[in-house]
This record gives C-alpha cells, sequence and structure tokens, in this order.
C-alpha cells in the first residue's frame, strides 16, 4: 500500500502530499510539453500546438474534476470520500504526466 496507517487521518495526511507532489508533476510535465509545442508552433509558423495543448489540458482537468467527484459520490458521503477523490486525481494525474512527457522533446 502506497499509504500505510493506522488511520484514516495518517492515511489521508499521506495522501494529500502524495497529491500535492503529483499535482506538481503534471505541471512541470505540462511546462516541458508547452516548451516544446511553442517551438513547434515558431518552426511551423503557425498558431496551432500550443492552443491545442492548452485546450486538451482544460478539457482533461474538467474531466479529472467531474471522474473524481463521481468517485467520491460512490462513497456515499462516508469518512472515506476525501481519500477517495484525491487518489483518484493521484491515479489519473500520474496516467496524465506520462502522456504529456510523450510529446515533450
Amino acid at each position: 500500500m502506497e499509504c500505510p496507517g493506522s488511520s484514516q487521518i495518517e492515511i489521508g495526511a499521506c495522501v494529500h502530499e502524495t497529491l500535492g507532489r503529483v499535482d506538481a508533476a503534471v505541471d512541470a510535465a505540462l511546462g516541458f510539453a508547452m516548451t516544446s509545442a511553442v517551438e513547434l508552433d515558431r518552426i511551423t509558423g503557425r498558431s496551432v500546438a500550443e492552443p491545442a495543448l492548452t485546450a486538451g489540458q482544460a478539457a482533461w482537468a474538467g474531466y479529472r474534476d467531474a471522474h473524481c467527484a463521481f468517485v467520491g459520490a460512490t462513497y456515499g458521503g462516508g469518512s472515506g470520500t476525501g481519500i477517495a477523490i484525491e487518489s483518484c486525481r493521484i491515479m489519473l494525474g500520474r496516467a496524465r504526466v506520462e502522456d504529456l512527457l510523450t510529446y515533450a522533446r
């Protein structure tokens, strides 16, 4: 288990810290991908890649928020809801980092 603990408070604190690191990794990967998109637009003389990445990131963030809200809703308002939502955001964030780094050159 990535966040072991004997209580939901301990597990929740670990999950929250992990989410902070994942969010920072998403921001860094987005920065690398954005640098590549801007460079591609400069080389090609077009303005396509940067706005597409910006739109894609906004759409991804909306999906992440809506999907993880659904995951939280499946807990029926129970005490594990927050942990479930943040765990969902961690999982999707890690996948987003991998995806963004594919386009960072």
